[in-house]
């Protein structure tokens, strides 16, 4: 394939900026895989297909760019459709495949760009000028200017950044073709760091090609459907990929800036500030794969890896921890821990001894490295029972560094591992539990008509299961590992008080309940209205009593995205989110309450997607408080974390906006904008939900929506655990949350207006308009069916979840198949 270059024969300046504005090395790179993706065409299909692919593609340019409002380019599509239906099946595949991995490629330069810039700005960086405006350094550097030195170290050392990984929306890619998409990401940063040339260049060639063979050949569509743990394998992959190493560099980098000269021989002022969360084999709202069993194994799998991980790095910084005694000795403390040792296991502490003779502190580190080892395998004898007693042997080596004159090495890699220590425990990433309200409900109603040892239903002794799971996860990893049970659409305080009803049903002892924090969802824009009231009430629960009086008064309020959107259309739910959030925010002034909020993102539009620093930054005042806690969901975790570069830097720019939004600039800024843009924003409010409403209320609109989007298929693909329909928790479709177009799917627990009926599944606006089914009004004439398809349905071309983000990417304005999940 080859990349034309646009950009002196544009002839609507407007629509074709973004090819103006590519950057040079991005066009390379893309032109430079392009090409060789076109050899690889060439090689496995032929000429001809290499030939229908780039004609097909220059149709939909030429359609792009030819569009005006009186033709559409309608034209050209014509003669674009006239050729996609002379294709077989069997050619369609391969130019649907073809331009899935064109896309894949695309989107890999796009993201090495990123990256290059990233890197050409840090080099920017001086002691007195941070690298960028968005910066951890430049936060804390306007923070002084407003607020001291003294409160601004305050404020960085309670920082919280809080992301918690969610499975739903899918990420669509199999973990195979991100394998693929990543080695070649590699090969193509060889050739910008390494400048090579002669029989490298060639080498880089010829591994190039054969990666994108690979591609092009690997399937992108799983055989069947992940499981549950499938999807939990596949965030722990990004944690052993980047997590692990990332977070504490993103604490060292911000220390380097705070001590200047006496970084790496002072005690760091920067705290950890990360910490993970996931709802991956803990959210079952709406997915009944999700088991307490489940639950338990998800928590397993994490801390294997947590474990395994933290073992890797003790051994790692163990092996340069070559300091002879004489040089170095060590403390009363660190000989009192080797004696401890000893007595734990003499055979491990004389290999120690052996491994490093006259080197006391690699020995004792050794000896850690030993017991994260017995901890992985669950030996009793031998094994740390929690973090902290791992914790407070890495202090005392620590210490006695200090105390022997060698504070690099004491705040050097032994810095990281305990920063590492100190974000991810033995757990990895606390499990947190979701379930809907009614489930809630009928479990209550079921176990008092029968009592909890009665003939209950099977989802109430579910029920009842899971907060066993929960207490044995907190037995086994601590209670950071599974507190938090977040209860989907709250509507009523009860919702809330039933949580902790049902955890006395499950633990008639209370010594043996666990410890909860029930989490409202406030969701729709109904209950967004109503949280104050709902929060006021849950005061006065002795639970939530109980707990504020163990936790410094720290309450969590989850706030709902796209069901909000769905109820009164996109801009009124934003403002609505942002009235509540200020009440909200009141509220807990009022009552001396810590809040957090905790915001339920996605990454698209529709779920409340969009640049997340400057999402923080106006956020209302008192609503941060410099804790911020989102979710990162399956469809964008890759994008954000699965390369290192891109990862550092999306934790510094949320943690920057965390930081700085509590500064009185900006929340004089922002009380400023909401005063004065009140009238504004309540006459956008009135407006567009009138033409929301006037949208989705309008007459056939559902068959129309069920139309132009591939819901049943797209349900239909072996993607994610979660069932396109949900059956546990709600009976309604959540298939239209698939949808990323403009126009809203329906909320969970609504219905299609009476006497709608179900819409045939035809295909795109493209082929929709050649249907020979459809009627002179614009409906289809077929019978409606939720097993067949409309025979219509022609062949396309790519796959929305591959579209390039690049301006590079020469696509249609609509690319409609999901080929490439």
């Amino acid at each position: 394939m080859t990349v034309t270059d646009t950009s002196s024969t544009q002839p609507d300046a407007g629509r074709g900026l973004a090819r103006h504005d590519v950057p040079d090395p991005l066009r390379d790179d893309v032109r430079l895989l392009g090409g060789l993706l076109g050899t690889v065409l060439v090689e496995a299909g032929g000429q001809d297909l290499l030939d229908d692919v780039e004609r097909l593609r220059e149709l939909v340019i030429q359609a792009y760019d030819e569009y005006d409002a009186t033709t559409h380019g309608e034209g050209v599509l014509a003669e674009a459709e006239q050729l996609v239906a002379g294709f077989t099946l069997e050619r369609a595949e391969q130019i649907a495949r073809a331009f899935t991995c064109y896309f894949h490629l695309a989107n890999l330069s796009e993201e090495f760009h990123r990256v290059r810039v990233l890197r050409e700005r840090e080099s920017a960086t001086t002691e007195i000028r941070p690298a960028s405006d968005d910066s951890l350094p430049a936060a804390f550097e306007q923070l002084v200017g407003e607020v001291g030195r003294e409160e601004a170290l305050r404020r960085v050392r309670a920082l919280e950044f809080r992301p918690v990984l969610t499975a739903h929306p899918t990420e669509a890619r199999r973990r195979a073709v991100s394998r693929a998409v990543r080695r070649i990401s590699v090969l193509l940063g060889e050739r910008d760091s390494l400048h090579l040339g002669g029989t490298s260049l060639a080498e880089n060639d010829r591994a190039l090609l054969s990666e994108i063979d690979s591609l092009w050949r690997t399937s992108p569509i799983r055989a069947a459907k992940p499981d549950v743990l499938d999807e939990v394998n596949s965030a722990l992959s990004v944690f052993n990929a980047t997590m692990f190493e990332t977070f504490p560099t993103v604490y060292r980098r911000l220390d380097d800036w705070l001590l200047k000269d006496g970084a790496g021989r002072e005690e760091p002022l920067a705290k950890p500030f990360v910490s993970l969360g996931s709802w991956i084999g803990g959210d079952r709202d709406g997915n009944p794969n999700v088991t307490a069993d489940v639950t338990r194994a998800a928590a397993a799998l994490a801390s294997e890896h947590a474990v395994a991980a933290l073992h890797r790095s003790a051994e790692r910084v163990a092996g340069k921890l070559t300091l002879d005694v004489d040089g170095t000795p060590p403390s009363p403390e660190l000989l009192a821990l080797r004696q401890r040792q000893k007595q734990l296991s003499p055979a491990d502490s004389n290999y120690a001894d052996d491994e490093s003779p006259r080197e006391p502190h690699r020995a004792a580190l050794m000896f850690v490295a030993a017991r994260l080892a017995a901890t992985k395998a669950r030996d009793a004898d031998l094994a740390y029972p929690e973090p902290g007693a791992l914790e407070s042997d890495l202090r005392t080596i620590q210490d006695s560094l200090v105390a022997a004159g060698a504070p690099r090495a004491a705040y050097g890699d032994l810095q990281q591992l305990v920063w590492q220590v100190e974000t991810f425990g033995f757990h990895l990433a606390e499990l947190e539990v979701r379930q809907h309200s009614q489930v809630h409900e009928a479990a209550l109603a079921d176990l008092e008509a029968n009592g909890v040892n009665g003939a209950l239903e099977d989802r109430t002794r579910e029920v009842l299961d899971t907060y066993r799971a929960i207490g044995s996860i907190q037995q086994r990893y601590g209670i950071r590992a599974a507190r938090r049970y977040i209860v989907s659409f709250t509507q009523a305080p009860e919702h809330l008080a039933a949580v902790y009803k049902l955890a006395k049903y499950a633990f008639p002892d209370p010594a043996d309940a666990p410890v909860i924090d029930a989490v409202p969802l406030f969701e729709t824009f109904d209950d967004l209205n109503n949280s104050v009231d709902i929060l006021e009430t849950m005061l006065e629960l002795p639970e939530v009593q109980a707990r504020l009086a163990e936790n410094g008064r720290r309450v969590e309020v989850m706030l709902g995205y796209s069901d909000s959107s769905k109820d009164v259309g996109p801009v009124s739910a934003t403002l609505s989110l942002h009235d509540a959030q200020r009440r909200i925010a009141e509220w807990a002034a009022r009552h001396e309450i810590a809040l957090t909020l905790f915001h339920g993102r996605g990454g698209a539009l529709g779920r409340g997607g969009g640049p997340a620093n400057r999402a923080v930054l106006a956020q209302p005042q008192g609503s941060v408080e410099g804790r911020f806690k989102l979710t990162e969901q399956g469809e964008v975790i890759l994008a954000r974390y699965g390369d290192k570069d891109i990862a550092e830097r999306h934790i510094e720019q949320v943690a920057a906006a965390t930081l700085l939004q509590g500064a009185p600039s900006v929340e004089a800024r922002n009380s400023e904008a909401t005063e004065r843009f009140s009238a504004m924003a309540a006459e956008l409010d009135r407006t567009s939900r009138t033409r929301f409403h006037a949208l989705v209320k309008a007459d056939g609109f559902p068959q129309w929506f069920a139309e132009v989007t591939p819901l049943e298929e797209v349900g239909l693909l072996p993607i994610g655990s979660r069932p396109a329909k949900r059956g546990l928790s709600v009976n309604s479709s959540t298939t239209c949350g698939r949808s990323r177009g403009s126009s809203p799917g329906r909320r969970p627990g609504s219905t299609w207006p009476a006497g709608t009926g179900s819409a045939p599944r035809c295909a795109t606006s493209a082929t929709w308009r050649s249907c020979a089914a459809r009627t002179a009004s614009g409906r289809c004439s077929r019978p409606s069916s939720t097993t067949s398809r409309c025979r219509s349905r022609r062949p396309t071309t790519a796959s929305p979840s591959a579209t390039s983000r690049s301006g590079t990417a020469t696509t249609s304005p609509r690319w409609s198949s999901a080929s490439s999940a």
